[in-house]
């Protein structure tokens, strides 16, 4: 089964040929921080499935020990490697043009979790169209 995906600009393409591992939601303060978000979903591939097709991802260290790469058009994060786990890759699951067919098997770093995140579904639910 082959899984595509990219960037918000569509500068950056991806396929991943093989199966995937490691499907989960962090809430580490990194991941947090470079998506700007609550958490960040992400599954594993092994590096050989996975495959830019179209333009380059930018790159930086997030520690000493693991490179990022995010779109240097738009920003979105794209992947999390280790340099200790060369051969694998984690890639964000909603940069994937399916991001559903890959739902979290469990959660990471939970005592991060930021305390009103326990409670979202409390929250009134709003419908709004989102324009392109």
């Amino acid at each position: 089964m082959t899984m595509r995906g990219g960037c918000c600009c569509g500068a950056v393409r991806y396929e991943i040929s093989g199966p995937t591992f490691h499907r989960t939601l962090c809430f580490c303060p990194t991941c947090r921080h470079v998506a700007g978000a609550p958490a960040v979903a992400w599954f594993s591939v092994a590096s050989r499935d996975y495959r830019v097709t179209r333009g380059s991802p930018a790159l930086f260290r997030s520690s000493a020990h693991v490179t990022r790469s995010f779109c240097g058009a738009c920003g979105t994060p794209l992947t999390y490697a280790r340099d200790d786990s060369a051969d694998e890759i984690d890639i964000t699951t909603c940069s994937l043009d399916d991001p559903a067919s890959q739902p979290p098997a469990d959660l990471t770093m939970t005592e991060y979790r930021l305390p009103w995140s326990l409670h979202t579904d409390a929250l009134p639910h709003r419908h709004v169209r989102v324009m392109d």
